[in-house]
């Protein structure tokens, strides 16, 4: 049975781009009538996300112009009780964060980490800020080819940061053994450079990394952080560690231990710096931002894949960044992000 439009809860959620989000969360599947109802008092229709049998995520962007700026308006209609697992996290407005000057003194107590993501075999112009740990958050070739991966390792060894985290993104075509796979079979080159490699020039190309941790739906603890990386992203027109939105995603995100200090996927979640404005449309994944949100609730979020969405936020619990250095036009041009943390006691 479905619940009545007055038994709704809705949040608005501050966004900073032109269009804030509007999220509706409830136990089952929202009927016509009251999509319809909303959508006719917006003016938008909704993009529905289903996230597993129990969960359906309706979004409807709302022009900024229709709700107060710098703030989180909470619409409660009914009553909470009949949202058990409702979480109060989607009521707190999300709210952009400057990142760390690079000039700016390390507090005592704290580790330095500087977050960069989508490199693609461009990184000689990069001025490189002091740091602890270096975060890569993946696409750091154009193709994944040997001798990019190489470069990238050269790179990586003239840097002095104690420790190096990457993980692949959707260019590290050879980083997919499944997509390798599935391309050489293929009657067409849709991939000409990548499709006439030899199968022994890539199946250890991981191997290659040399001057770094690399992690693929794995984790490792540093300086007392647990931290997690993992390469998936909803499906980007057919290239490496794509994956269709729903099932196949949120069975990836559950792979996630509980912990996690500090989550590295190549995409973001939904909502958090994944606007691309050319198609006027949030591409971030809801299995991510649920598991985000709602289970592990890491303390930092590193991402990359959308270029346009280079930058800062955070929730009250998590800061998520998107550390894209090329633009959309593939041009090396944003600097790192710099993000300190207390480091654990225990180290």
């Amino acid at each position: 049975m479905f619940l009545p439009i007055s038994s709704l809860s809705v949040c608005i959620s501050l966004q900073c781009e032109n269009l804030h989000l509007i999220y509706l969360r409830f136990f089952v599947l929202m009927p016509f009538s009251c999509e319809n109802s909303l959508a006719h008092c917006t003016g938008f229709k909704s993009y529905t996300y289903l996230s597993n049998q129990e969960n359906a995520v309706h979004i409807f962007p709302v022009p900024i112009q229709t709700v107060r700026k710098s703030m989180c308006i909470v619409c409660c209609m009914g009553c909470h009780a009949e949202f058990p697992n409702w979480n109060s996290r989607q009521c707190m407005a999300e709210y952009r964060v400057d990142p760390v000057p690079h000039d700016a003194p390390k507090p005592p107590g704290y580790t330095r980490f500087v977050c960069i993501s989508d490199t693609h075999s461009r990184t000689d112009p990069i001025q490189m800020p002091y740091g602890d740990v270096l975060i890569h958050a993946g696409d750091f070739t154009e193709l994944g080819l040997p001798s990019e991966v190489k470069k990238f390792n050269e790179w990586l060894g003239s840097l002095p940061y104690e420790y190096k985290i990457v993980i692949a993104g959707n260019h590290e075509l050879t980083f997919d053994q499944e997509f390798m796979a599935d391309l050489i079979k293929q009657d067409f080159y849709y991939f000409p450079s990548v499709s006439k490699l030899k199968p022994e020039s890539y199946e250890n190309v991981q191997s290659l990394l040399t001057n770094c941790i690399y992690l693929q739906d794995s984790e490792v603890t540093v300086r007392g952080f647990r931290i997690y990386g993992s390469p998936w992203q909803p499906w980007f027109y057919g290239w490496g560690f794509n994956l269709p939105r729903g099932q196949a995603l949120l069975e990836k995100w559950n792979l996630i231990p509980d912990g996690i200090d500090i989550l590295i996927t190549h995409g973001p979640p939904l909502g958090f710096l994944d606007w691309v404005p050319k198609k006027m449309q949030r591409v971030g994944c809801v299995e991510l931002l649920n598991t985000v949100q709602r289970r592990i609730q890491p303390r930092l979020h590193v991402f990359g894949h959308i270029h346009e969405g280079y930058g800062v936020m955070a929730d009250g619990t998590t800061t998520y960044v998107n550390a894209s250095v090329c633009t959309v036009n593939y041009q090396p041009l944003n600097p790192p992000i710099v993000i300190d943390l207390p480091t654990p006691r225990n180290t």
